[in-house]
């Protein structure tokens, strides 16, 4: 498969927009206990991006570090 730059676009957005929720401070007030998480969403987003790399690009060490709360 290959990516197009809309859609790795896509997962970026979709990335930070999940951060921004992580933080926001209406959220961390819910007392919310999904049995997936937004670490799970974003782990999808992740897997998603690797999966539309094409064949002969290596994948790059993706970190979430500024990403987690």
């Amino acid at each position: 498969m290959t990516e197009s730059k809309e859609m790795s676009t896509l997962i970026n957005q979709s990335l930070a927009l999940i951060d921004q929720i992580q933080k926001h401070p209406d959220f961390q007030a819910v007392e919310y206990s999904p049995d997936l998480t937004l670490g799970d969403a974003q782990q999808a987003l992740l897997e998603l991006h690797w999966q539309t790399l094409p064949q002969s690009q290596p994948i790059q060490d993706c970190s979430l570090q500024n990403l987690s709360s």
